[in-house]
């Protein structure tokens, strides 16, 4: 059950409406111009837009004449008046970022995931990352308005639980990543499966809205899909929307944990790549963290003309390309975005594979065809969409938020 508002959410929302409108005009808007946007009345436009400014969100900008009478006084974001940390935990490898209100990266570190280390160790080890970007970044505990973990499903973002995430050690399971952070760091956290957040990082910065249907391909230790449909990115039910792995693309292809043949996590694994063009023996275990470097080492190979490790790479696009079209026939999407934290090492060999694949398809069902972008973000895509949600969260304004949820009976 939810009823009425009162007035303290009715100012929260004004004021989160307004700040909002002042973020999506990097030009600044006129009090006169949020005043007719809004609805709200000068005075009350007048009083939201004093309190922005006195808490440092909003600077105002040098006055501009148009026309007779007195010139306005642009209202602008300042960028640096808050930030945002973003974790992503990819089994292949942990990056962190800060973000500024914009979504811009002011400070990045990647690090090798710990395999090793009981749950404690693990939070820990989190929480002295955060501190030491913070550190590098000479931002003050004070602007930090939380901090987001972009993870592999299973998990409930809710309780900030994950349940059994694949290829990540088993001192992750079942780990309330969400609130142990939080208490060891003393910021809000916030915690989403990663193909969501990624989705979330490339709507925050599409400044040309391009990207408000549109489907997000991840390419990391695993393989997932983040969704947005008019601009809103889709969780799902339980929050983890975007499993992918099992759509088949390779029908005799190699044989899934699931049974099936050719499902598309395995036939564009990292793992498979590597035995195919040559870079480890079939067989030979790998571990997660190590993903990286092998294919860095399969990319320079395909860069200098190896035959082997170029038709690994290709494979990898084509068998892309082949989800692609599925999916966006499902969706009517017309925009894919490709990226992630192992993308950017197939790309140059696969990105062409991948693009002929869905250009050359008899399976597209849409009218318009397909476009196939390069993130925006490459390889911090979740990462900085992790942190985009804490921003989100601060800065966009929800007619929900005016509601109030019943207290238990």
């Amino acid at each position: 059950m939810r009823r009425g508002s009162n007035l303290p959410a009715v100012g929260t929302y004004k004021r989160t409406l307004v700040l909002d409108l002042i973020r999506r005009a990097p030009a600044g808007i006129s009090r006169i111009e949020l005043a007719a946007r809004t609805g709200l009345s000068p005075q009350t436009l007048s009083n939201v837009a004093r309190r922005l400014v006195a808490e440092g969100w909003v600077r105002e900008g040098t006055p501009v004449a148009s026309g007779p009478g007195k010139p306005r006084t642009p209202l602008q974001l300042d960028p640096s008046a808050r930030c945002a940390v973003g974790i992503h935990l990819d089994p292949a490898v942990d990056t962190f970022v800060v973000v500024d209100l914009l979504g811009e990266v002011v400070a990045h570190a990647e690090r090798t995931p710990r395999q090793d280390g009981s749950a404690d160790d693990i939070v820990a080890d989190l929480a002295r990352a955060v501190d030491d970007l913070l550190a590098e970044a000479g931002r003050d505990r004070r602007s930090v308005l939380g901090v987001g973990v972009a993870a592999p499903g299973p998990l409930d973002a809710d309780r900030g639980l994950l349940f059994e995430p694949p290829l990540l050690p088993a001192a992750w399971h079942q780990l309330a990543v969400g609130p142990r952070l939080s208490a060891a760091t003393g910021l809000t956290t916030t915690l989403e499966k990663d193909v969501v957040a990624a989705m979330v990082g490339e709507l925050w910065r599409d400044a040309s809205q391009e990207l408000q249907d549109s489907i997000f391909f991840y390419y990391g230790a695993g393989v997932g899909a983040g969704l947005a449909v008019d601009g809103t990115p889709i969780r799902g039910r339980t929050g983890n929307a975007g499993d992918i792995a099992h759509l088949v693309v390779e029908p005799g292809g190699p044989v899934c944990g699931c049974s099936q043949r050719g499902c598309l996590g395995v036939a564009i694994s990292p793992e498979r790549l590597l035995v195919d063009a040559g870079i480890v023996a079939p067989g030979h275990p790998i571990a997660a963290p190590a993903l990286r470097g092998h294919l860095r080492a399969l990319a320079a190979r395909a860069a200098a003309g190896d035959e082997r490790a170029r038709r690994a790479a290709e494979h990898a696009g084509a068998s892309l390309a082949r989800a692609v079209v599925q999916i966006n026939n499902l969706l009517d999407a017309d925009v894919v975005v490709v990226g992630g934290p192992l993308w950017s090492l197939l790309s140059p060999t696969a990105a062409p594979a991948l693009n002929r694949g869905v250009a050359d398809s008899t399976e597209t069902a849409t009218l318009g065809g397909i476009r196939v972008l390069d993130s925006r973000l490459a390889s911090e895509a979740a990462a900085v969409g992790a942190a985009c949600l804490v921003l989100d969260a601060a800065m966009t304004a929800r007619p929900t938020d005016l509601m109030i949820a019943d207290s238990p009976v």
